[in-house]
């Protein structure tokens, strides 16, 4: 029995597809007087959970472009978006015809300059402003989670001034 139970968990493995990926921007800000971290937060067109933007792969775009991208058409914000990525979390997404697959999403910060009036999936979402942790605790992807706290806890460390060299 031992072996059928192996040889089941082996075509299990050689049958399962790879994680599809997708393309994320962690939009951030830095308020000008409180020099306070604030992420953006939107919610999903389908089931209203909390998200970042993220989109698929686009031809001829590179990741941190479609990240871009996905910021604007889906919270109307625009910024510098870093090429470097962020990091990654894991996520099963339904898709339309009921089947959950494993999307493996890569992450770029945009740090957002410019909120667009208009922008396309404008009044389709519901968008928010939140501290790192508050955005952390909305979000149900525990990878998820996880970046954006570090993430948080990266920008709270560069902010944090120098203490002055004692004199000798």
């Amino acid at each position: 029995m031992n072996f059928l139970n192996r040889l089941a968990s082996d075509v299990q493995l050689m049958l399962r597809r790879p994680a599809r990926m997708q393309y994320a921007a962690l939009c951030y800000r830095i308020r000008k007087k409180t020099k306070a971290l604030e992420i953006l937060m939107i919610t999903s067109r389908d089931t209203g959970r909390w998200v970042i933007p993220k989109g698929w792969p686009m031809q001829g775009k590179r990741a941190h472009e479609v990240a871009e991208r996905e910021a604007y058409e889906e919270a109307g914000v625009k910024g510098r978006v870093q090429k470097a990525t962020a990091g990654y979390y894991l996520y099963q997404k339904r898709m339309d015809h009921g089947l959950k697959i494993s999307v493996k999403v890569q992450v770029h910060a945009l740090e957002v300059d410019d909120l667009c009036k208009h922008f396309p999936e404008e009044g389709r979402r519901q968008l928010e402003w939140v501290d790192y942790k508050e955005a952390a605790s909305r979000v149900a992807e525990p990878s998820l989670k996880d970046l954006i706290l570090a993430f948080g806890e990266r920008m709270a460390t560069l902010s944090v001034p120098m203490p002055k060299a004692a004199n000798g």
